[in-house]
């Protein structure tokens, strides 16, 4: 039994568990049937509907040690949002699945759905299901689901030779801060944070559609990692160029203090979710947008990423089961 007021999960019980947290869901005028039925209904007005869904795993995502449950379901949210706002869509619900050891506090549960919740009204989206089970560690499934308003879909096969390579969002924040936990350290908290719960620039994605983007991706794996997706989708070879970059001064101060290259986490370090796109070359780029690169032909070579001029071979980024 924990000291908590309210128990563990399992003196609570599944169907007890799947009540308290209900609580804590919303609603939203797109949500015609929210908690409590087998299904949840949502109204799609476009006659399309944007999904995806993430999981996040304790231990390889998240340590209950470093984050607060608010923190935790925060990021759990921020994944799929950021994926369906890369897509040109506006974000409308969320389908949580909870699997998590039966000595966890509720407490821990109720702020972690709060956090999930607090991340969702930022785009006007809201809970409208989900499930619970058993499990050794915690795991969030998160499925978002997205309205395109009438606009096409942005996908990443859409890059064409000549167009300009934006971005818009944070990169190598997440990264730096989880160098920083990994080493013991709390701070720069802005940094630390970073990795605890990103911050996505939301309405970056759909502006991106208004402005007729060609392509685009939520850069949670690291830019050069997801800049080859667009690449080989597109058949085309994205060009990053660095020598304009400016880097923030909290990256700056962590990367002199480990002798490291700051760009080398702003390149490869992903959890920031960043959304990476490609614009025709005259288009004014939409709002919080920053050129950082052009799309070429592809050579001998094939589809792929260039960085600064230099063929990269790299993966660049996270990649699973390794």
């Amino acid at each position: 039994m924990t000291d908590s007021p309210d128990g563990t999960i399992a003196d609570l019980g599944e169907f007890g568990l799947i009540d308290r947290l209900s609580l804590g869901t919303g609603s939203a005028k797109q949500v015609i049937l929210g908690p409590g039925d087998d299904t949840a209904i949502v109204a799609a007005p476009d006659g399309k509907v944007v999904i995806t869904t993430d999981l996040m795993v304790e231990g390889r995502h998240f340590r209950r040690d470093w984050s607060t449950p608010i923190d935790v379901g925060r990021k759990a949210a921020a994944a799929s949002l950021a994926d369906v706002a890369a897509m040109g869509a506006v974000p409308t619900a969320l389908v949580v699945g909870l699997a998590a050891p039966g000595d966890l506090p509720v407490a821990w549960a109720v702020a972690c759905t709060a956090g999930l919740a607090q991340e969702a009204a930022l785009v006007g989206a809201v809970i409208v299901g989900g499930d619970v089970a058993s499990a050794d560690v915690v795991i969030l499934s998160v499925t978002a689901i997205g309205d395109l308003q009438g606009r096409a879909p942005v996908l990443r096969s859409g890059a064409k030779v000549g167009d300009q390579v934006a971005i818009a969002g944070r990169i190598g924040w997440a990264a730096a801060g989880l160098a920083l936990l990994t080493r013991g350290f709390r701070s720069p908290k802005v940094l630390v944070d970073a990795h605890r719960y990103p911050e996505p620039l939301y309405a970056a994605g759909p502006a991106a559609a208004k402005a007729k983007a060609t392509s685009m991706i939520d850069v949670s794996d690291g830019m050069v990692a997801d800049a080859r997706h667009l690449a080989i989708a597109s058949s085309v070879v994205i060009e990053i160029d660095t020598s304009t970059w400016v880097i923030a001064e909290p990256l700056q101060a962590a990367a002199s203090a480990y002798n490291v290259d700051p760009r080398e986490w702003m390149l490869t370090g992903g959890d920031d979710h960043a959304f990476l796109a490609t614009f025709p070359a005259k288009t004014k780029l939409p709002k919080n947008f920053t050129a950082i690169g052009v799309v070429s032909a592809v050579g001998d070579a094939g589809a792929g990423v260039m960085v600064d001029g230099v063929w990269s071979a790299a993966v660049g980024g996270h990649v699973h089961y390794l």
